[in-house]
């Protein structure tokens, strides 16, 4: 990492997060202003490893809020993290979100999956409370429509398209099948994917089109099927802690097709999860997001302060989640109030500068003109093959 050309000043966002992380003090005046910020993740379960990475993330946003001696209209501000863990479920997601509400949060960053963050996206519109997604890529999260529900990373139809494109453009695949784990992620990047490669007109088939589900280890079944039409290319809709075990099993029947996925499965623990299956540029992945070389500065800079704070590097959207935090204070400042009803109206029509870019919604809540990142694995690691900027 190089920082020599970065002006960093004192008090500066940047410089709490790379050198001074652990400034954090728990003494505030007693007539501070107290902002709660929720935030939801599977902190439990198959996801968990995702979901403490994107809880790591706030974490690192409040200390920093805090340690800069934030203000909101001339008053100092003592932000608190209330986070709550939804195990990836729909129903305990919208019983969390209800706990925030009654909670009294002024925002919620989350929730992690697109299968909890839309039904619980209902409870925080009808509560007034503005909610950020910093890792939901369904198309259906804001088909609803409602004012307060935003993502700060690009959405499915801009992934699908994308490894459609790769598949048949870069790889020259003839033959795809399709495996998806049946959730609103899963299925939903799995249908963009296979409406990518129908609008590219490439001389391409789909021989198989199976399904799984989110909990399943054993697919050898499904697998057997696949592998007597020989494809090219396998797309699986789904997360890492699937698409490992699947892959270990691809191993084992000999079947040699690369594997295609979204960011669910474009993990910093999926080598650990596949083991010596993971291959060398077998699998081609998309996350939805990314900075080019004008904003790397701010992205690595981060990567260090996550670095010194939690001993480890991050697994996905760690800074995205950073990013939603700091969106949301950045609005109350600007608003001059943490009232949802005063500050709503200044995140709509927010320009953040963010560790993952430049972050600001169009009218239905969408990043506007962001990018998304092409990997593969090789010895055991994640590589980047291409930052593609997308426009809305």
């Amino acid at each position: 990492m190089q920082l020599k050309n970065l002006t960093i000043t004192r008090g500066s966002p940047l410089l709490t997060a790379v050198f001074g992380c652990f400034l954090f003090t728990s003494s505030f005046a007693a007539d501070d202003v107290i902002v709660k910020i929720g935030h939801v993740a599977a902190m439990s379960g198959p996801l968990a490893h995702l979901g403490k990475d994107n809880n790591n993330g706030a974490k690192l946003a409040i200390e920093e809020l805090n340690a800069n001696g934030t203000k909101i209209n001339g008053k100092d501000v003592k932000f608190i993290l209330v986070s709550e863990d939804d195990a990836a479920d729909p129903k305990q997601g919208t019983s969390v979100a209800q706990k925030l509400v009654d909670a009294k949060v002024k925002g919620v960053v989350g929730h992690m999956t697109s299968g909890t963050s839309i039904p619980a996206s209902k409870i925080y519109y009808e509560a007034g409370i503005p909610q950020i997604a910093p890792s939901v890529t369904s198309m259906g999260y804001n088909v609803p429509g409602y004012k307060s529900t935003f993502r700060d990373v690009t959405n499915d139809k801009q992934l699908g398209e994308a490894l459609a494109h790769h598949a048949t453009n870069t790889l020259h695949a003839k033959t795809i099948a399709i495996i998806d784990d049946r959730t609103a992620y899963g299925q939903g990047i799995a249908d963009l994917f296979v409406k990518g490669l129908k609008s590219s007109n490439a001389n391409v088939k789909m021989v198989q089109r199976q399904f799984t589900n989110a909990k399943a280890t054993d697919f050898n079944a499904i697998l057997t099927t696949i592998k007597a039409a020989k494809p090219d290319v396998i797309f699986f809709g789904g997360m890492d802690a699937v698409a490992g075990p699947m892959l270990r099993q691809m191993k084992a029947l000999g079947i040699k097709g690369k594997f295609m996925g979204g960011d669910g499965i474009c993990t910093e623990q999926l080598p650990q999860l596949a083991g010596d299956a993971l291959g060398e540029d077998q699998i081609i992945c998309a996350v939805a997001g990314g900075v080019t070389d004008l904003e790397k500065k701010r992205f690595d800079a981060y990567l260090v302060a996550y670095k010194k704070r939690f001993g480890t590097g991050i697994q996905v959207y760690s800074p995205y989640v950073y990013d939603g935090v700091m969106t949301l204070a950045d609005a109350m400042q600007q608003a001059k109030s943490s009232d949802p009803v005063v500050y709503l109206p200044f995140l709509q029509k927010i320009k953040h500068k963010g560790v993952t870019g430049d972050i600001s919604f169009d009218a239905k809540g969408n990043l506007k003109n962001g990018y998304l990142s092409m990997y593969t694995y090789q010895a055991g690691n994640r590589k980047l093959i291409s930052v593609v900027k997308l426009s809305n």
